[in-house]
C-alpha cells in the first residue's frame, strides 16, 4: 500500500460506501469513503470494544458548560466509536479525533446526519492535544481502537499522550488491541510507565485493555 488509513491526506478515489451496524443497542445508518480505516464495514476490534467496553459514571454536571464531562474517541476514523459515546453520554461533550483529513470530513458528516452536533466535536488530533493543554482540560473517558500498525515508538507516545490528558484519579481509558499484535506486551509496557492498566478480558482475538492515570 502506497498509503494507509492514518495517511493525513490520503490521494485515493473517495468512493462512499453506506455503512449499517447495531452497536450497544442504537442502529446506525451512515456513510465512509475509501482511504479510512475499515470503510465498508464496522471493523472487528471496534466491534469488541463497543460491545465489551463498561459502562462509565461521569462526574456529575455543576451547571459550569467549561467543567463538562469529556469523552475522547482517539482515531476516530468515520466515527463509530464517537457515536456510542454520544448516545451513551448526551451530557457531556464527545471529542472525536484523527489525523486523516478525509475521516474527519467524513465523521462529521455522519454526526450531522446522525443528530449529534449539539455535543460532538471532531477535530484534528493535534489541534485538540494542544487546544486541551493550553485551556487545562482533561478527559474523563476514553475509548479507542488505537492504530497499531503505526509501529511502536508511535503508538507509545500517542497513548502517553492521551494518557497525560486523562482525568488523574478517575478518568479511564479503554483500548482495544488484538491479541497476536502485543496487547499484553502493551499492558505491561503501559504500567512501567506509571498508568495503571489491565486487561478486562478477550473476544475473537482482541483484548480490551483499562487504564488510569
Amino acid at each position: 500500500m502506497s498509503e494507509h488509513y492514518f495517511t493525513a491526506q490520503p490521494s485515493s478515489e473517495a468512493r462512499e460506501h453506506e455503512v449499517r451496524y447495531r452497536a450497544r443497542g442504537v442502529d446506525y445508518a451512515v456513510s465512509a469513503p475509501d482511504g479510512v480505516f475499515s470503510a465498508q464495514q464496522l471493523d472487528r476490534g471496534t466491534a469488541v470494544l463497543l460491545d465489551k467496553a463498561p459502562r462509565t459514571a461521569l462526574p456529575e454536571l455543576t451547571g459550569d458548560a467549561s467543567a463538562q464531562p469529556l469523552c475522547v474517541d482517539v482515531g476516530c476514523g468515520w466515527g463509530p466509536i464517537t457515536f456510542a459515546l454520544a448516545h451513551e453520554h448526551p451530557h457531556a461533550t464527545v471529542l472525536g479525533v484523527d489525523v486523516n483529513e478525509r475521516a474527519l470530513e467524513a465523521a462529521w458528516h455522519n454526526t450531522v446526519r446522525l443528530g449529534l452536533t449539539q455535543h460532538v466535536v471532531i477535530s484534528n488530533a493535534r489541534t485538540a492535544v494542544e487546544q486541551l493543554r493550553t485551556d487545562g482540560k482533561h478527559a474523563d473517558l476514553i475509548w479507542s481502537n488505537p492504530p497499531i500498525r503505526i509501529g511502536k515508538t508511535s503508538l507509545h507516545k500517542l497513548l502517553t499522550t492521551w494518557l497525560e490528558l486523562l482525568r488523574p484519579g478517575t478518568g479511564e481509558a479503554y483500548w482495544v488491541v488484538q491479541k497476536n499484535l502485543g496487547a499484553d506486551s502493551l499492558v505491561d509496557w503501559l504500567n512501567t510507565q506509571g498508568f495503571p492498566s489491565e486487561k478486562l478480558g478477550s473476544s475473537k482475538g482482541f483484548r480490551i485493555i483499562k487504564s488510569t492515570r
